[in-house]
């Protein structure tokens, strides 16, 4: 039997017995919130709201009349409400040791089977808010990213397989708990990137990992990119690593050379990338991001005109990723606009991409302004985009369904032309 979403507590994901709701709004069964606020935490287990002194617990009999209706019509009965908190709080050590015991397992040294650790944490960390939240509070964090950036290297000539599960659960499992605000204090510990150590293993695990790896990888580059926490260390360390750039610019090829796998692979690449240009475009420069980029628009094209594997709707991504990397690489400095302009290629590329065929326009969005920040400074660049058609890939545009910004940038693109 299926139970509903609305009708499972969000501690313990099971279906409610004694629903009782907080002064944040939120729902829970009477006995696992009393054995949240027993064990001495004062905010609410999904928002983090301080609860303040007296938290009260007004029982939510609506809720508790639909289940029991939901339940009668299966022939079946809500289960009795558990003891209460003040039976429990002796032994609660006993009755909730998963987390503190789940987080020793994965602790250096530990005996215990880290791959079977690993796949209840991902489990918890992916399907509950409330899981997600305890896991941050009990530091769980830097524990997985010691799993996956120090592995037990036993001598200089082992066997270690990159790929291998443990990297993999952890990875999806740091992922899951990191925040989604940017400016959240827990990006922090993405910092041990910053060291030389955990630097060589990340660039070891891009290299040699499997299409998973190198996707969360990704991902987390792209987190470390955006979070103002580890621009001065992790970023810093990562972004001046031609070991990291060898092995990150490839993957943007992959979308079309190894399937699925390989345009997710891709797509995550393509998004770091972008957000490494953004906060530091003068290392993607000095590296060969814009060559590399230009062959990702070069292959995506071949792809949607029928001459690759298809995928057209992920490659469409890839694409739009990139070309918000090349926007970024242009709209950050002068020099990435001059490498932008001096690239063989480049000004013809950007053109053919303001008028995508795709669902979204937000490839096109990225190309037009990218036009705009090379041609406003180079001559050379207006001739050579007024040559290849810039007029009537921007009317197209204009014509199209594309968003208010990508008509906003069209129009002053199209003024910048008409006045040459």
């Amino acid at each position: 039997m299926s139970i509903p979403h609305l009708f499972r507590c969000p501690i313990s994901l099971d279906i409610f017995t004694d629903p009782v709701t907080l002064c944040t709004g939120q729902t829970y069964d009477r006995p696992c919130i009393e054995r949240w606020l027993a064990a001495g935490h004062r905010t609410c287990p999904v928002t983090m709201q301080p609860l303040g002194d007296a938290a009260a617990l007004v029982p939510n009999r609506t809720l508790r009349h639909l289940i029991e209706r939901w339940l009668s019509a299966d022939h079946q009965q809500l289960p009795g409400p558990a003891p209460p908190a003040a039976a429990i709080t002796a032994d609660a050590d006993e009755e909730m040791p998963s987390l503190a015991a789940l987080k020793r397992s994965l602790q250096p040294g530990a005996n215990a089977n880290k791959v079977a650790a690993l796949r209840k944490a991902a489990t918890l960390a992916s399907e509950s808010d409330v899981g997600r939240a305890c896991m941050l509070q009990l530091g769980f964090l830097p524990v997985l990213l010691h799993l996956v950036f120090h592995p037990p290297w036993e001598t200089a000539t082992t066997d270690y397989l990159s790929s291998s599960e443990q990297e993999d659960l952890a990875l999806q499992c740091a992922l899951s708990l990191l925040p989604s605000s940017p400016a959240s204090p827990e990006h922090g510990c993405l910092n041990v990137l910053g060291t030389d150590a955990s630097l060589a293993s990340f660039a070891r695990l891009l290299e040699r990992g499997g299409a998973r790896v190198k996707a969360s990888l990704c991902r987390l580059l792209e987190a470390i990119a955006a979070a103002p926490a580890t621009r001065e260390l992790a970023l810093a360390a990562a972004a001046s690593s031609p070991r990291v750039w060898h092995a990150l610019l490839p993957l943007l090829q992959q979308h079309h050379e190894h399937g699925g796998d390989g345009r997710v692979v891709s797509a995550a690449a393509a998004s770091a990338v972008a957000a490494v240009c953004g906060a530091t475009p003068e290392h993607a420069i000095r590296h060969g991001a814009v060559p590399a980029l230009l062959r990702c628009l070069s292959s995506w094209k071949a792809a949607a005109s029928g001459k690759a594997s298809g995928g057209g709707g992920a490659n469409a991504a890839v694409a739009a990723s990139a070309l918000a990397a090349l926007e970024a690489v242009a709209a950050g400095s002068e020099a990435g606009r001059r490498a932008v302009a001096r690239e063989p290629g480049a000004v013809r590329a950007l053109v053919r991409h303001v008028f995508m065929m795709s669902s979204s326009n937000e490839g096109s969005e990225h190309a037009v302004a990218a036009l705009l920040a090379v041609c406003r400074e180079s001559r050379a660049a207006r001739g050579e985009a007024a040559a290849v058609g810039v007029v009537t890939q921007a009317l197209l545009l204009l014509q199209s369904q594309c968003g208010v910004r990508a008509k906003t940038k069209a129009r002053s693109l199209l003024k910048l032309f008409k006045s040459m």
